[in-house]
């Protein structure tokens, strides 16, 4: 056990018995530490939780939490927009932007609470704060653009929540010049009345340049771009070659059908498909998965670097992959006419989506096909081609099981993608929506229905009163103020939605069916998508909300998802039975193990995004006069952004570039109200744009009132005075 688990144990242990006092020896039988090096560790961080004033120790009472204290530790979370969080074991303190202190992201600080949860509700909430001290720096170097003012250098960061610029002495430049991306490290800031103090340490590149920008996307999530020297030579010892006695221990597949569908650019193929017409018009769906644990021994070094990187992050044109290349590409990769490991799932579906019997199995496959998602598009069209009648049973199967799951209430979120195509310098020379295929739906099905059943299995090992150790993949019901604020918003759109009083399912499904093809449709929907719970990893199940299921996990992606590889170790344990001491030690860990995924699958999602958004800047510099029609996507004081149709490119028309009428805000009506001649600007409004300005190194795209728009809207008035 880590020192930090069994904090943590200590502190959840604690705050669930705030008016008892306890001795080393009695926490050590509560908390079953099983040996006397885990005893001394135990007593040590009892020691510094009281030295650091994490709790009280008497003779009498033994160690307990005080009560009477407002003061507490933990991590700080600071949000884009400035306000931040504090998560300790007795709850979150929430913090505004005045009150963080010298502290940045993910700092460990003490915090002070002002306010108490008594006057505002909610669960783990426990009251207003501030930041009283820093404990520790989460880190201590940052990107961002040089600037000169006229006495004195300073660095703008690129990370959304340091909320101040570096100051940089002349002797701290490192050679680095006005607009260079930079990479500048910390060096003092102790006073919240100034500004952090940083001395530059590498220089990237010009600030604007979109492969600058990139690293800088890199360097801002600190992604890691290569793996250490010690992985790498861990990998390439792993033979390729399958040996002999590993085969004769598995379910051999090699002469069954099986294949794979992907992206045309994909390279690591982590699941694959076979199935059976069985009698009476059901099917046996087999869906095979790299079996990476095979090659990834736990506590290995490579299971080490995997699970710190937990995740392969997708950028814009590039992959960070979660494993060496050797594994994710090569012999974990269900590659065709190769033989490969893989842990199957077959599950026997009625015609009515049921799913009456099911059987896992760690197999050998040989793929007979790679398929691209546009070539089984065009055999489903087409009726002819490889694997015909394979595929046009997979499809038939995937429509019965999504209809089931559109009937039990799950929604269906197609949140629309951004693609590129590049030059030969790798630069943006279009963009276009990712088109969603029968094919992603046949293959989504298979996946969803294997999650499924992985979860539900775990559920009927479970004997009364028993929880076993596993990790789900949960979606919480939504808040009900954010329903409630989402009802407004499509309110105006002329849209109902009443869920704020059930919490149901169907209602947002109902609403995203009807938005199909508008004009608003991608609005809504990322709307929609911002109003719900994320969906986190974790080791209690609750169900997901969003797929209506009572028990989800993640089974199909272990080459680039670090919980995927977890379920296949503890699915095998299960397997082949696992003992009490295995048991105790998952519990123990699993917490901690899904908390930290879903927060790197959280920072990988924002880099994507980002990584996103410096092609999508490119691609508009290179636009620079050209016109554009597009919607409101959101309306504020200052401007109203509008979302170009058909690239998903979000830029801002300042209201001090609306040189028809002097704009005023309505916020009931989400719109901009010219006083003199009542013109609005709403959102859901259609509108044509001029780009005007790009502001790469802060990702920013400025529009103004195309003149083909002023001239229509010219025109209107014109029609409509004559008509009077």
């Amino acid at each position: 056990m880590k020192t930090e688990q069994l904090r943590e144990q200590l502190l959840s242990y604690l705050s669930k018995h705030k008016k008892e006092g306890f001795k080393s020896r009695q926490l050590r039988r509560r908390l079953e530490i099983p040996n006397e090096k885990e005893f001394q560790m135990l007593r040590d961080v009892l020691h510094s939780m009281v030295d650091n004033g994490e709790l009280q120790w008497s003779k009498k009472q033994g160690y307990h939490i005080a009560a009477s204290s407002n003061r507490i530790h933990g991590v700080l979370k600071i949000e884009k927009r400035g306000t931040g969080s504090v998560t300790t074991s007795r709850g979150i303190i929430s913090i505004d932007k005045q009150s963080l202190g010298t502290a940045f992201n993910g700092d460990t600080v003490e915090a002070a609470v002002f306010v108490s949860k008594k006057e505002k509700k909610g669960g783990d909430f426990l009251g207003e704060g501030e930041v009283i001290k820093v404990l520790s720096r989460a880190h201590i170097q940052f990107g961002g653009t040089l600037q000169r003012s006229k006495n004195f250098y300073f660095v703008l960061p690129d990370d959304p929540t340091v909320q101040r610029d570096f100051y940089i002495a002349p002797e701290d430049l490192n050679g680095a010049e006005s607009g260079d991306k930079v990479l500048v490290e910390l060096l003092e800031w102790d006073d919240p009345f100034k500004n952090p103090e940083g001395k530059i340490i590498n220089t990237l590149g010009a600030a604007g340049d979109p492969f600058v920008e990139l690293r800088s996307v890199i360097q801002t999530y600190r992604l890691p771009t290569s793996f250490p020297k010690e992985v790498e030579q861990a990998a390439a010892a792993i033979p390729a070659r399958i040996p002999d006695e590993e085969m004769k221990k598995r379910l051999d597949l090699r002469n069954t059908i099986v294949m794979t569908i992907d992206p045309h650019d994909a390279k690591d193929f982590d699941d694959a498909l076979s199935i059976e017409l069985l009698e009476g018009g059901s099917y046996r769906i087999g869906v095979h998965i790299a079996d990476v644990s095979a090659y990834v021994t736990e506590g290995s070094i490579i299971d080490q670097e995997a699970f710190a990187r937990a995740t392969s992050v997708y950028l814009a044109n590039q992959v960070i992959p979660m494993l060496p290349e050797k594994l994710s590409n090569n012999i974990c990769s269900l590659v065709p006419n190769q033989d490969r490991l893989t842990y199957s799932v077959f599950m026997n579906v009625t015609d009515k989506g049921r799913v009456r019997k099911y059987e896992f199995a760690r197999s050998v496959i040989n793929s007979k096909r790679r398929f691209t998602y546009e070539e089984v598009e065009t055999i489903l069209d087409a009726k002819k081609g490889e694997f015909t009648e394979e595929l046009n049973h997979l499809w038939d199967a995937a429509k019965i099981l999504r209809k089931k799951r559109m009937k039990n209430g799950s929604i269906n979120f197609d949140s629309p993608e951004a693609k590129f195509n590049y030059d030969e310098k790798g630069k943006p020379v279009d963009i276009f929506i990712k088109k969603r295929l029968k094919s992603h739906q046949l293959v989504e099905e298979c996946m969803l229905l294997a999650n499924q059943t992985v979860a539900t299995h775990i559920s009927t090992l479970e004997k009364e009163g028993e929880t076993l150790p596993f990790v789900y993949r949960i979606h919480d019901l939504p808040d009900k103020e954010k329903l409630r604020t989402l009802e407004e918003f499509v309110r105006k759109f002329g849209y109902k939605l009443n869920v704020s009083q059930s919490s149901s399912s169907k209602d947002l499904q109902q609403l995203l069916t009807d938005i199909q093809g508008t004009k608003e449709e991608n609005l809504i929907t990322e709307v929609a998508l911002r109003s719900m719970a994320k969906a986190v990893y974790s080791a209690e199940n609750i169900g997901h909300f969003g797929l209506a299921f009572d028990y989800y996990s993640h089974f199909t992606s272990p080459i680039r998802r670090y919980p995927d590889l977890l379920v296949h170790r503890l699915l095998w344990d299960y397997a082949k039975g696992m003992g009490e001491k295995r048991k105790h030690t998952m519990n123990n860990e699993l917490p901690a193990m899904c908390k930290h995924c879903s927060e790197r699958e959280k920072v990988a999602a924002d880099a994507e995004r980002d990584s996103v958004k410096v092609m999508q800047v490119e691609y508009m510099r290179q636009h620079i006069g050209a016109e554009f029609t597009g919607i409101i996507s959101g309306v504020i004081q200052y401007g109203v952004f509008v979302e170009i149709n058909d690239i998903l490119v979000e830029g801002l028309l300042h209201v001090r570039d609306l040189n028809d009428d002097y704009y005023v805000f309505d916020e009931k009506q989400y719109a901009l109200v010219g006083e003199r001649k009542g013109k609005r600007l709403r959102l859901g409004d259609s509108i044509t744009v001029k780009v005007a300005k790009v502001t790469p190194e802060r990702r920013q795209i400025d529009f103004v009132m195309a003149e083909t728009d002023i001239k229509e809207e010219s025109k209107g008035k014109k029609g409509r005075r004559k008509k009077n």
